[in-house]
């Protein structure tokens, strides 16, 4: 028995990922405000006079309808909402890194319209300039809760206590902080009461709070992934090395990024 073909009209949307298919069609992976990651086909927008010919861009909020039964889905309209900046420079590379996460982690047609929002605010900040590291570490704390692995960060895993900010903790992805000194040896991740509290409340303004919490991020990602490569993160890491070096040959000192 053939599933039912459905249809859903303007949804807000925005594109994750795309890739040839076929001669002249597209694969789109999209993130929808109300039904999560969606692979829709665009038929024929390869072709020189298609309508969606340059319209299915990431990073730009669109107004989609699409119809179809199974998994992938066909494209029946877009439509460019506009309002939100172009996403440049270095804050490119950060909104890619969103967009792969979403890839990587969340499973189609399982909508989480929060994560939306917080999707559309961390690209709304990063083309606004904002300070980059805030808004990775935020949107990365909504994501993991999101998919209902919500890091635990004022309270230790196995007394309750409060976390102390001058105490140092063990992190252990599947519980949660700690003590150090309760558990000498173990191989988990240490790091500081002070940038567990800082991540719970969101404040990065200590240098020394925003690297840990970079780390300890990185290898909750990592966690979850099951160690799978995050692509843009290697690019990143080429681009620094690469400005290095030329920094190098010329012998002059650029600011390293974030």
């Amino acid at each position: 028995m053939r599933a039912a073909r459905e249809r859903h009209d303007d949804e807000t949307s925005f594109v994750l990922h795309s890739y040839p298919y076929r001669e002249t069609s597209v694969i789109v992976e999209a993130l929808t405000a109300t039904r999560g990651r969606v692979a829709l086909v665009a038929r024929g927008a390869r072709r020189s006079r298609s309508e969606l010919r340059g319209l299915l861009q990431a990073f730009q909020p669109l107004r989609v309808s699409w119809s179809g039964a199974g998994e992938l889905k066909t494209l029946v309209s877009a439509e460019w909402l506009g309002g939100l900046p172009l996403v440049t420079g270095s804050a490119l590379l950060c909104a890619f890194y969103l967009n792969e996460l979403l890839l990587k982690l969340l499973a189609r047609e399982d909508p989480h319209p929060r994560l939306f929002d917080a999707y559309h605010a961390a690209l709304r900040d990063l083309a606004a300039g904002a300070e980059q590291a805030p808004v990775l570490r935020s949107f990365e704390l909504r994501l993991l809760a999101e998919l209902g692995y919500a890091m635990a960060l004022t309270h230790e895993a196995d007394t309750g206590r409060p976390i102390d900010p001058a105490a140092r903790y063990y992190y252990a992805f599947d519980r949660g902080p700690r003590s150090v000194a309760g558990e000498p040896g173990r191989r988990y991740l240490e790091v500081r009461g002070a940038t567990l509290l800082a991540l719970a409340q969101e404040d990065f303004g200590a240098p020394d709070a925003a690297a840990e919490a970079k780390r300890l991020m990185r290898e909750a990602i990592d966690y979850h992934l099951e160690r799978r490569a995050i692509v843009s993160r290697r690019v990143v890491r080429d681009l620094v090395a690469m400005e290095e070096e030329e920094d190098r040959r010329a012998g002059t000192d650029r600011p390293k990024r974030d």
